[in-house]
């Protein structure tokens, strides 16, 4: 695996936040910032994914879906009994 360099510039308040962090984690700061960019980059593409599955979407077949089922009988286990 290939590795780029990039000079980081933080707010000092920000890189000392970071360091406390990834001490308490075990971790250098460079191995933390990996994996918070990763989890970013993530988050926006699980944002996106969504986005497009839910332009795909069919709210007619989805509800015609809803209309094919809950025929069968209510077996033991389903029913979820109200906490009180």
């Amino acid at each position: 695996m290939s590795k780029a360099n990039y000079a980081l510039r933080l707010q000092p308040s920000l890189k000392s936040a970071a360091e406390r962090v990834a001490s308490a984690e075990g971790t250098s700061l460079n191995q933390f910032i990996n994996v918070a960019v990763a989890e970013k980059l993530s988050a926006l593409e699980t944002e996106v994914f969504f986005q497009a599955r839910a332009a795909r979407g069919d709210r007619g077949a989805f509800i015609g879906f809803l209309d094919g089922a809950g025929k069968a009988p209510v077996e033991e286990g389903d029913k979820v009994e109200p906490r009180g």
